[in-house]
């Protein structure tokens, strides 16, 4: 039943006022995190100058951050469900406010390393419930809308941070790329307050699982550290006997895991986030060198290498909402298909990018298809994680989700430079760099075939239909 408001049954239309008002805030949320991983990037070769860097130290600044959020992420989602969504979110935008402020104050790179931690932790906490938030928010047929519209959002979100950053960088320094999330934050908890209702699984009971929580984030930084610190194996296979503890606790605590082995027995939710594990580490590597690589060899200013993204960000505006749309009709697997192979094809024109690049002829067609291709797949895949998990599950299967794409951006991004030969003083070396990056793209594209080979086989086309 629906009431003056715009409530049906307690959820509310995407159309409505209040709809628009929680999308926003949601949107704003989950952007701030996002934008926050990629605005860094632009900064990484004036911060790895002024305080004296290598290369390794740069891959920290990048992967503290994702190791925290990645690692905490699903205990972000599972204090949603159980606490309230709202009450968690706003205590990580806050939490993420105040690392930010921390980061733009970092005397070196070790402090500054510590405070991109502490900012994963914010961004832990938030990213979960946004998601979470419009699935228990919305009428049930409005939501593969809302999860466009947040999709496309977020992504601009991704895309304009390297734009932002390099105007940051360029017009008032490095540390102002966290210190401009500190209005953004306070916009974000005046709009949660006002606008957004609170909303919990009634049914979640139960104890916390702090061990799980403690080898997953164990786990990861031990991996990460062994990949980062070439011959550093003592770090890497820790790290792999505390993953495998971790499935196994996770498979004797179960239904108290911190990931339920009852998620997975859905073929669909698995597949998926197969997928979005291989997808994210493609673009993972792809976003931490290409503003570096417009810079240190192509000779982009910081403004002009950020706005290389431009034209994503534009498709990603443009046509998210309607993706998300048309995967409702159709059915996710064709557009993540066809969008996987576009955005694999413009990480392979992107390999041509070097010294003396022309924009228009080199960096915008490249982008343009990596764009389009990002365009059809993000919406589709939300909407298929949330459509194959229970609504009451709704963070837990957003935190899963998150989860998987922020592993699968920090290992990539851990293991593919110095596999390419991206140590030492390398962004300092516009030769090795640029011979680094040409064989990085080659990988990061051939990752996208793989994951829209994936999505062919594994995801069914009606999934979408039922909900």
């Amino acid at each position: 039943m629906s009431d003056p408001a715009g409530r049906v049954n307690g959820h509310v239309a995407v159309k409505s006022a209040r709809g628009r008002w929680i999308l926003g805030a949601t949107v704003l949320g989950s952007g701030l995190a996002l934008l926050d991983g990629t605005v860094v990037n632009v900064a990484l070769p004036f911060l790895g100058r002024e305080l004296d860097a290598q290369m390794d130290g740069l891959q920290w600044t990048v992967n503290a951050y994702t190791l925290t959020l990645a690692g905490l992420i699903l205990l972000g989602g599972s204090l949603g469900d159980r606490y309230g969504r709202r009450r968690i979110f706003l205590v990580g935008v806050v939490w993420f406010a105040i690392a930010s402020a921390l980061c733009g104050l970092s005397p070196n790179i070790e402090v500054l390393i510590a405070a991109r931690a502490l900012q994963g932790v914010g961004g832990a906490l938030l990213t979960p419930g946004s998601l979470a938030i419009i699935q228990a928010s919305f009428v049930r047929h409005d939501r593969p809308r809302a999860v466009g519209v947040w999709s496309g959002l977020g992504g601009v979100a991704s895309a304009v941070g390297p734009l932002l950053g390099g105007w940051v960088v360029q017009t008032a320094g490095w540390r102002w790329a966290f210190l401009i999330n500190l209005p953004f934050a306070v916009l974000i908890v005046i709009v949660t307050l006002r606008h957004v209702p609170e909303s919990r699984d009634e049914e979640a009971a139960g104890r916390f699982d702090v061990l799980g929580s403690v080898l997953a984030a164990l786990a990861l930084a031990g991996i990460t550290y062994g990949l980062i610190q070439q011959g550093a194996a003592v770090p890497l296979i820790a790290g792999l006997v505390l993953a495998a503890a971790f499935v196994v606790v996770e498979v004797r605590r179960s239904p108290d895991a911190l990931v339920p082995v009852g998620i997975f027995r859905d073929r669909v939710f698995t597949a998926v986030n197969v997928v979005t594990l291989v997808m994210y580490a493609a673009m993972g590597v792809v976003f931490f060198l290409l503003v570096v690589q417009l810079q240190v060899v192509s000779g982009f200013s910081p403004i002009a290498a950020g706005m290389a993204m431009l034209p994503a960000t534009i498709l990603m505006m443009l046509l998210s909402a309607r993706a998300g749309e048309l995967a409702k009709r159709y059915g996710p697997r064709r557009p993540m298909t066809i969008g996987l192979l576009a955005a694999g094809g413009g990480f392979l024109a992107m390999s041509t990018i070097g010294f003396g690049a022309s924009y228009a002829f080199q960096v915008l067609p490249a982008v343009t298809l990596f764009g389009l291709g990002l365009s059809a797949t993000v919406a589709p895949l939300t909407a298929t994680v949330l459509a194959s998990a229970d609504e009451r599950h709704a963070g837990m299967a957003s935190g899963v989700n998150n989860a998987v794409a922020r592993t699968g951006g920090l290992l990539a991004v851990a293991a593919v430079p110095p596999l390419v030969g991206l140590v030492g003083d390398a962004f300092q070396n516009p030769p090795v760099f640029d011979a680094g990056f040409r064989t990085a793209m080659l990988i990061s594209g051939a990752m996208m075939v793989v994951a829209a080979v994936l999505t062919w086989v594994t995801i069914r086309s009606n999934v979408l239909a039922a909900d």
